[in-house]
């Protein structure tokens, strides 16, 4: 807001001006402070307290022609993990309650987490209805069979934030989801606080090469910036601009590519935790420097060992039966498996 010199400013010649220019004044200050408010609660993030809002992500056609609804979600959250059962809260409209999708919701953006069959005589004007209620608020996510929602492995891709908007290359249109095995276990019972070691065999076709740089969420790399500073013909051994500091060059989510393994808990009792040693890789979009997620800046995948086989020591700290996925990602497509222990005293 400009203010005018006191010198300058004109008094109003009468009383009514001046009552009129009082209200005009209040509603204008009103006016700011409603749109400054709304503005800042846009632009804030919660650690804790906010809903889970379900994803329909769209629907894919398999080789031999089955149709599959796939769905991911928003906790809104950047840290609380929630737990929400099977039932009212967590469900379907149509065939069941448990359709297979999680009880346990990561933080913040998960995308394409769980898929289920297009149910026999689906039409395009039926609904799949999926409903969750968190911290109080209904959310629900609608799939429909409309043409502008069918989705296929490019479009995976960049959603996820391998691809920039709209681009394509004959080596994406190649690549293939990684292939993933959880080795068999010899008991699926154990105590809480005891720590069993699972181990994952992961191969891939190397289709996406890693990008090296590890330059992803808002510090993707803006070459056009650096070709500008270039172009200024300034002396070789002038420092180049740190490219982690540049503004994104795009305005999708961006993400490292390289092969990688991400084990979470993926359905779990209330209150529940599960603990991996070594710490896992981010199956959710951590887009914060520092963070241990693809989708974070300065962020390279780790050296998978030479046979594919990944072990990890897994802690549960209550009894109940848990579902833990071992989820494999090429920094394009993902593929998992998924191990169901029974934990007791």
């Amino acid at each position: 807001m400009l203010i005018e010199p006191r010198s300058r400013v004109r008094r109003p010649r009468s009383g009514v001006r001046s009552l009129k220019s009082a209200i005009l004044n209040t509603a204008g200050s009103l006016a700011f402070v409603m749109l400054s408010s709304m503005a800042g609660a846009q632009s804030l993030s919660y650690t804790k307290g906010q809903d889970i809002s379900p994803a329909y992500e769209g629907w894919e056609q398999a080789s031999d022609g089955t149709k599959y609804f796939l769905f991911g979600y928003m906790n809104r959250n950047w840290e609380e993990e929630i737990d929400v059962p099977v039932g009212p809260e967590n469900g379907f409209n149509s065939g069941g309650a448990d359709q297979g999708q999680p009880t346990h919701f990561l933080p913040r953006r998960n995308r394409f987490v769980f898929r289920l069959k297009v149910p026999a005589g689906f039409t395009e004007k039926d609904e799949l209805i999926w409903t969750l209620t968190t911290h109080g608020k209904t959310e629900r996510a609608y799939a429909t069979l409309r043409p502008d929602y069918v989705v296929d492995d490019v479009v995976k891709a960049s959603e996820t934030g391998a691809l920039g908007a709209g681009t394509s290359s004959p080596e994406v249109r190649a690549n293939t989801p990684p292939v993933v095995h959880i080795q068999e276990m010899k008991a699926r019972s154990v105590k809480a606080g005891e720590p069993i070691t699972l181990v994952t065999e992961v191969k891939d076709d190397g289709i996406p090469k890693s990008r090296g740089e590890g330059f992803a969420g808002a510090a993707v790399a803006n070459t056009a910036r650096l070709d500008a500073v270039a172009a200024t013909g300034q002396s070789q051994n002038a420092q180049r601009p740190n490219r982690a500091m540049l503004p994104p060059s795009r305005v999708t989510v961006g993400k490292n590519v390289g092969l990688h393994l991400s084990w979470f808990m993926y359905r779990g009792p209330v209150g529940g935790k599960v603990t991996f040693d070594p710490p896992q890789v981010k199956a959710w979009e951590d887009t914060r420097a520092g963070a241990n997620s693809p989708w974070a800046p300065i962020w390279s995948a780790p050296t998978l060992p030479a046979d594919g086989k990944q072990p990890v020591q897994v802690t549960f700290s209550e009894p109940g039966t848990y579902v833990l996925r071992s989820l494999a990602d090429d920094g394009a497509l993902t593929a998992y498996d998924e191990v169901t222990i029974v934990v007791v005293r």
